[in-house]
């Protein structure tokens, strides 16, 4: 039994990874197999993109040999499992389609090159198999109602068979070259393949009924594999939409937030974003570090990090690194002898059941910023105030811990007019509260920034 969960790919696989360290930064957040579309972390070798040729030819062979048999006996089952095979097979066109363009330089029109041309054409493909999806369920359905015979039964169940003996070739393939590359999405391609093989034995199966006086089980056979494919087409479709209009796999920004924590020097990530171009990997990293570390040290962090991302993720193909967000607003200087914040509000004095303290708006070297002083709190503190503007519009501040103990501040200033109503939002291990206050600017100040 051990054996048999093992050859499927449920048990006994070794772990994939770095040298060194105990969890896998090879595939940037697990990818699974997808027809339609190439898992870009098989592109970024030769090795990786001379299986996946292979594996084309492989299927490709084995499909054409299935639709002779296809004309010969008018089974419908062996159909569904060569539209089946075919799927498989034509997801390296896309790959194909990508790297004849994205070898083209980048134009004043196409700044980032054509490497999106492999999201159009993956979306090609999932309506081919879409549509032969349907031409297979309806010839199903349509013998289900009006049956006809399936002839030449040995060489149906020779066609089942070859298509058996193609995916557990590609399966083979596959598994070994992965193990070679230390790659496991296509190890787990691999297992893929080798479950892809067992429907083609169902057709095996249909044959069988048919030559023992059963001749619905063809059909029968034929539809279930074509309930099969419409479920690939909406996985291939979710995964190809959701690439197109620049979604990640959540384990992505977590592997970048993962490899900056190896960097000596980052406070915290303020903000991780990536995106798909191709078959390669964009990523744009906002960082924290030392105020009071040169500009060269700076810059020598962050290519520590990006020489960290791209050992973490190997799709990666750039990365840009800034040391704060983009809507940090520039200080300005204040008059001779003009100190302190003149028109702010009164404090917010609150005390609820994760904590007690004052919110306020504070002067800071780097402008205004919302800052709240808690006398007392409880673990770690998560907080945000998210004020009502006026058009039904809210502004969200997110309060981050500074260096003094139990003092949160936004990163950003606060919009004018600072008078509106507000909710300081607390939570800290499961638990969340909610401190509603409003805030008016004193008598005299007319509300718009000087």
């Amino acid at each position: 039994m051990t054996s048999i969960r093992e050859w499927l790919g449920f048990g006994g696989q070794a772990s994939i990874g770095h040298a060194g360290h105990g969890h896998d930064h090879g595939s940037g957040g697990g990818h699974g197999h997808t027809h339609g579309v190439i898992d870009p972390s098989l592109t970024t070798t030769d090795r990786g993109i001379w299986s996946i040729k292979w594996s084309f030819f492989i299927l490709a062979i084995t499909a054409a040999l299935q639709f002779v048999v296809v004309i010969l006996s008018g089974s419908v089952a062996l159909l569904a499992d060569m539209i089946h095979n075919v799927g498989d097979a034509t997801t390296a066109i896309p790959l194909w389609f990508a790297f004849v363009l994205a070898r083209r330089k980048p134009s004043k029109t196409f700044t980032y090159g054509l490497g999106r041309v492999e999201d159009l054409a993956g979306i090609l493909i999932v309506l081919i198999i879409l549509f032969s999806a349907v031409v297979a369920g309806y010839q199903a359905i349509s013998r289900l109602i009006h049956p006809q015979a399936v002839t030449h039964l040995g060489w149906l169940a020779a066609a089942g068979v070859i298509g058996f003996a193609g995916n557990e070739i590609v399966a083979v393939f596959r598994i070994r070259v992965g193990r070679q590359m230390n790659s496991a999405a296509l190890i787990a391609d691999g297992y893929h393949a080798r479950t892809d093989g067992l429907t083609s034995l169902a057709v095996v199966l249909g044959a069988v009924g048919v030559w023992f006086g059963y001749p619905l089980a063809d059909p029968i056979i034929g539809l279930l594999i074509t309930i099969a494919i419409l479920g690939i087409v909406w996985q291939s479709a979710r995964a190809v939409i959701t690439r197109t209009l620049d979604g990640v796999e959540p384990g992505v920004t977590e592997e970048i937030r993962h490899a900056a924590e190896h960097v000596p020097g980052i406070v915290r990530v303020l903000d991780a974003r990536a995106r798909w171009m191709g078959h390669r990997l964009h990523a744009d990293v906002a960082i924290v570090v030392d105020e009071a570390a040169p500009m060269a040290e700076g810059v020598a962090i962050s290519r520590r990090l990006k020489a960290e991302l791209l050992g973490h993720i190997p799709a990666l193909r750039s990365a840009n690194v800034t040391f704060d967000p983009s809507d940090l607003p520039v200080p300005t200087a204040q008059p001779a002898g003009d100190s302190g914040h003149h028109h702010a509000p009164d404090p917010f004095r609150f005390s609820g059941d994760l904590a007690q303290g004052v919110l306020e708006i504070v002067d800071t070297p780097d402008g205004e910023r919302m800052r709240a002083t808690f006398t007392r709190a409880q673990g770690d503190m998560v907080a945000e105030v998210v004020i009502d503007r006026l058009g039904g519009e809210c502004e969200t501040l997110h309060l981050v811990p500074t260096d003094q103990r139990n003092v949160f501040e936004s990163t950003v200033a606060p919009q004018e007019p600072h008078e509106f109503k507000a909710v300081l939002e607390l939570a800290e291990g499961g638990r969340a509260e909610a401190l509603p206050f409003a805030m008016t600017e004193p008598a005299g100040h007319d509300g718009h920034p000087h």
